[in-house]
């Protein structure tokens, strides 16, 4: 990882008429981080995700990659530089899972140019990464979810971005593909920006996290500055413990049921009095 900024926002806002939806945000990420965007329902991560892919314009502040305002990328400059990677992959393609792939040739080709035997090489490869080259002649809509994901990040792979932006990309996936999808993202060795729910998940794979909380950054920094029984309970409103999982030694947090009012005097108790929900990601279900 070097110390090269690639993206930072300083007092960024956005609003829809009166509504403040982003609100003085300040933030930067470095080239090669992993960094989690994390938060309750309704705190802002797709809405500023959205801001950095070019969907929505600041109201103010600064929104910079590689220290120039994005308001100053031509939609195909910002596809140079950034891919997308969604929670809902789009089921509106007719299109074999080749052609989806395909698409992410598009932003450094010239415009109606045909494609090359070098093009179809780098499609390969790219399915190859993911493990869908037996898939390409299907159908897109004929994947499973997480086959979708798969299908969505090898078409960013193409894309050759500086900047990978994923929205809640484990959402409705099982145990096992959301791991998939957070192991492939990692493998790619690029800056990512990913929004995400599980706190496991997000404890596990980023090197550092920002905490939205109603539109404002609460917290930022690496996983245990940000992810403390303290914030827990004040954000997401849950009791939790936070201790070390024992496969990887990364960050585990264990949720109690009970409404936190009722234990928060009672975070130090045995650990039979509450139900886990950390991933093992040292272990391959049988299930």
């Amino acid at each position: 990882m070097t110390d090269s900024i690639l993206l930072q926002a300083k007092e960024l806002c956005w609003q829809v008429k009166d509504k403040v939806i982003l609100d003085n945000m300040s933030f930067r990420v470095t080239a090669g981080e992993f960094v989690g965007v994390i938060g309750p329902n309704g705190s802002g991560k797709s809405s500023l995700l959205r801001c950095i892919y070019g969907k929505n314009k600041i109201s103010s502040g600064q929104l910079e990659l590689f220290s120039k305002p994005i308001s100053q990328y031509d939609r195909r400059g910002l596809a140079q530089k950034v891919a997308v990677v969604l929670q809902e992959p789009p089921t509106r393609f007719e299109l074999s899972v080749i052609d989806v792939i395909r698409m992410g040739l598009t932003p450094n080709k010239p415009l109606l140019s045909f494609d090359t035997p070098q093009d179809e090489q780098k499609i390969k490869v790219a399915a190859n990464q993911v493990d869908l080259v037996d898939k390409l002649e299907q159908s897109f809509n004929s994947l499973s979810g997480g086959e979708k994901q798969r299908a969505m990040i090898a078409r960013a792979i193409l894309q050759s971005p500086e900047l990978l932006l994923m929205d809640e990309p484990t959402n409705h996936l099982d145990v096992k593909h959301q791991i998939e999808v957070l192991e492939l993202a990692k493998s790619l060795g690029k800056t990512v920006l990913v929004s995400i729910h599980d706190l496991n998940l997000a404890a596990a794979y980023c090197d550092r996290l920002i905490l939205l909380d109603e539109g404002k950054i609460l917290a930022k920094g690496q996983v245990e500055e940000v992810l403390t029984q303290t914030t827990l309970q004040e954000v997401f409103k849950v009791a939790a413990v936070v201790d070390k999982h024992p496969f990887n030694q990364k960050l585990r947090i264990t949720f109690d049921v009970k409404p936190p009012e009722e234990n928060a005097s009672n975070l130090d108790g045995t650990f039979e009095q509450v139900i886990t929900e950390s991933v093992n990601l040292g272990k391959t279900s049988n299930g």
